[in-house]
């Protein structure tokens, strides 16, 4: 795929527009200039830039206007707007409208050369989801990666900032909302893009065989170690090493993964060979790593060294304005996998879905509209949706209303969680599937609400 590496520069000032032009042909961009915002607009319908850079007092038509008038025209255009001291709550105002960034007259050289990096950076993830959108094969687009909501925006610049750095980032957020597509994205626009991206369920497997698949093991290790494997730190050299779910690591696990951080080496089980490694570690999870420091069940300083760049991605709820397009995208692409035409969604049927919670957020609506178009004769209604239509005529989940936000947020879960036992009459690996959390964190949590007693007598009599 070319690069789009035009940038356009728009200022009254020859002397600004001077220097910024030389600033951008020394970095490698392909620089066109204007003297106002009529000129802007002309020349990006010509050339079609993918950054402008663009005063906002200027005769004839001032950059607000011209922004306005090119982000209805040219959305994906990165637009940074340049502005004196007395006007920064304007561009401030704009940014929250959509321009990219702003500068305050005078810029030095670099400022202007990381904003501009920044800029480039964001388009060309912009770029890459687009082409993504176009593989029907690639699961890696069933995420909130075309969602155009404010807060993944948010998320979207931040990822564009940490991707060409070596960071290490700890992605948070629901069960389903994205994690792991947010770290195959920073992985895919950083300087490790070729080399491997291995990821590494820190809650699947029990501490013993964890240890051995993270590090690897020596022949003769323990029974059954016919021969030497390398672990997935060594998989990993040179790329990226994802490690979901690590708020499940057991204390002794963490201990070594703090070291392996700190060292950047370690040793296979079982043996003494120290083996270095240059790994990118991105960490996800859903969990509270933070009450589990308070609690004593995560290490603070392992804790710190994962959050070095945070990301949260919202859950489907907070973003109801992607509902939409999510539907359309995932409607069309399992019909065109069931070679089938594309069924047609019902105002009321779209309305259910921005009505119903999504605790399984994104993966959870996947689900539903993969089942709903296999068996759909050409309309999807609310008939076909038995499951979103019998939880949203369920009672709501009370919110208190006066407490901390820790409180209120462990008030809810609690509700949450019981709801979903006796959705499943106490079975707690249906409930845990249900919820998308591994069985291990919902016996922590049932235990930790006192829902244990009720759980237990349900469960054993289902199973």
């Amino acid at each position: 795929m070319a690069i789009n590496n035009r940038i356009l520069i728009v200022d009254d000032e020859l002397s600004v527009r001077r220097l910024l032009f030389e600033v951008a042909r020394r970095a490698g961009y392909e620089a066109f200039l204007a003297e106002n915002g009529q000129e802007a607009i002309e020349q990006t319908k010509e050339i079609k830039p993918a950054v402008i850079i663009m005063d906002i007092k200027m005769p004839v038509m001032d950059g607000l206007e011209a922004f306005e008038r090119i982000r209805a025209d040219y959305p994906d255009v990165a637009v940074i707007l340049m502005t004196a001291h007395g006007t920064v709550d304007t561009a401030v105002e704009a940014m929250k409208r959509g321009a990219f960034d702003y500068l305050v007259k005078p810029s030095n050289v670099t400022e202007v050369r990381i904003v501009l990096e920044r800029a480039f950076q964001m388009r060309r993830l912009r770029e890459e989801v687009a082409a993504l959108r176009h593989e029907v094969q690639n699961k890696y687009q069933l995420g909130n990666i075309i969602g155009k909501s404010a807060v993944m925006q948010q998320v979207y610049k931040t990822v564009g900032r940490v991707a060409p750095t070596n960071a290490t980032v700890l992605i948070t957020g629901e069960s389903g909302s994205g994690k792991e597509l947010i770290a195959k994205t920073i992985h895919n626009n950083s300087p490790r893009r070729d080399g491997p991206f291995i990821k590494v369920n820190c809650g699947a497997l029990p501490e013993g065989l964890m240890e051995s698949e993270l590090f690897g093991y020596e022949k003769g290790a323990f029974t059954g170690a016919v021969g030497r494997k390398p672990g997935r730190f060594e998989l990993a050299h040179q790329g990226t090493l994802f490690l979901d779910e690590v708020g499940e690591l057991t204390p002794p696990l963490q201990v070594k993964l703090l070291r392996v951080l700190q060292e950047r080496e370690f040793e296979r089980v079982g043996g003494t060979e120290t083996i270095k490694v240059d790994v990118r570690i991105i960490a996800a999870t859903n969990r509270n790593l933070e009450e589990m420091v308070h609690k004593g069940l995560f290490r603070e300083d392992l804790y710190y060294r994962l959050k070095v760049v945070p990301i949260h991605v919202p859950p489907l709820r907070e973003r109801v304005e992607d509902i939409p397009l999510f539907v359309d995208y995932f409607v069309r692409r399992f019909a065109a996998e069931a070679h089938r035409e594309v069924p047609y969604v019902t105002p009321e049927a779209m309305e259910l879905f921005k009505r119903y919670h999504w605790p399984g957020n994104v993966r959870e609506l996947a689900n539903v509209l993969e089942r709903a178009v296999i068996m759909s004769s050409g309309v999807i209604g609310v008939q076909d949706l038995p499951g979103l239509t019998t939880a949203a005529a369920s009672p709501a989940i009370v919110i208190p209303e006066t407490g901390t936000l820790r409180e209120i947020l462990h008030q809810v879960e609690k509700q949450v969680i019981a709801r979903a036992l006796k959705a499943h009459h106490g079975n707690r690996v249906k409930t845990a599937q249900a919820l998308d959390i591994s069985r291990r964190a919902l016996l922590y949590k049932i235990e930790e609400y006192g829902l244990g007693r009720e759980g237990e007598e349900e469960e054993s009599a289902v199973e």
